[in-house]
């Protein structure tokens, strides 16, 4: 595993985005709540606010300040529309008909409180409801309508069959398969890195970044996608569920796992490889990005 970057608290970085992230999120439900069906509205506030990491808003927010911008509340506006993707990713994986999970983030999953047509609904709506928010936020940024729209595409490519979707039906047919490492990378790069990709996209784009700085981003982001899913299946190896919040891991589904593909000292290399990888893509392209640096290694370095 890759150390943390000198003289950066990427601890009390976290713990300063996160509460900012929480209020973007409240201000996107405040408008989108009131216009759904009351029997949806409970599993999709339980479904975006039941905790997390929150890492894809903030990367979005670091790539957006990377690039000489000051966030605002619109930025963090902007950011959670990834949030409501990952969320609803979250709804429907752990539905029984794909994972059958009863814990996400230390906490019931939404199926278990209120059903899984209601959740399933809930998750749907959250796709479009995205789209608007990053949609609205972009022009709060003072951004045109063309960079809007690229950025709602780059989202929404990101949430559909050539990313995180097509991902999961990859992952759902590889279920008690032995995957060789190409196709591990492959499902991995649309399940987990597209989305985390797209965060870092996101955030350039609507900060108006030029193409080189734009490539580094889109380069971190790869390698940083790969490292946080052989974290994932580390953690998986080695904690319990009750430490990591979540049940039934990924090995217990019958998956393939970068553990079970490398073992364990070299899937640490590995990802120890990616964060590498991550820091010479900014280094590159003289992206001087202390808060990035760090987050690459807090992927991998984490408890949970």
């Amino acid at each position: 595993m890759n150390g943390v970057v000198r003289d950066f608290d990427v601890e009390a970085f976290l713990a300063e985005q996160g509460p900012a992230v929480e209020e973007a999120l409240e201000r996107a439900l405040v408008t989108l709540l009131p216009t759904l069906p009351e029997v949806l509205r409970e599993p999709l506030r339980h479904g975006v606010m039941s905790g997390g990491k929150r890492l894809r808003p903030i990367l979005c927010v670091a790539a957006y300040e990377a690039c000489g911008r000051e966030a605002s509340d619109a930025a963090y506006d902007l950011s959670v529309s990834l949030e409501m993707i990952h969320a609803y990713s979250l709804m429907h994986d752990d539905l029984p008909c794909m994972d059958d999970a009863d814990l996400r983030r230390g906490t019931a999953t939404p199926h278990t409180l209120f059903g899984e047509a209601e959740t399933a609904r809930a998750a749907l709506i959250l796709i479009p409801a995205a789209s608007r928010q990053a949609w609205g936020a972009c022009l709060a940024l003072g951004r045109d309508e063309v960079v809007a729209r690229q950025v709602v595409l780059e989202l929404n490519r990101a949430a559909g069959s050539g990313g995180m979707v097509g991902g999961q039906v990859l992952d759902l047919f590889g279920e008690d398969q032995t995957l060789t490492a190409d196709e591990l990378d492959a499902l991995h790069r649309r399940k987990t890195g597209a989305l985390l990709t797209c965060s870092l996209v996101v955030g350039a784009l609507a900060a108006g970044a030029e193409e080189r700085t734009l490539g580094a981003l889109e380069r971190y982001a790869h390698a940083i996608g790969l490292a946080f899913q052989v974290a994932d299946d580390l953690l998986d190896a080695t904690a319990s569920s009750g430490d990591l919040g979540k049940n039934p891991s990924d090995a217990a589904l019958g998956k393939s796992t970068y553990v079970s593909l490398y073992g364990l000292e070299e899937a640490g290399r590995r990802a120890g490889q990616l964060v590498a990888e991550a820091r010479q893509a900014l280094g590159e392209a003289d992206v001087h990005a202390a808060a990035l640096q760090a987050l690459a290694s807090y992927i991998v370095n984490r408890k949970r």
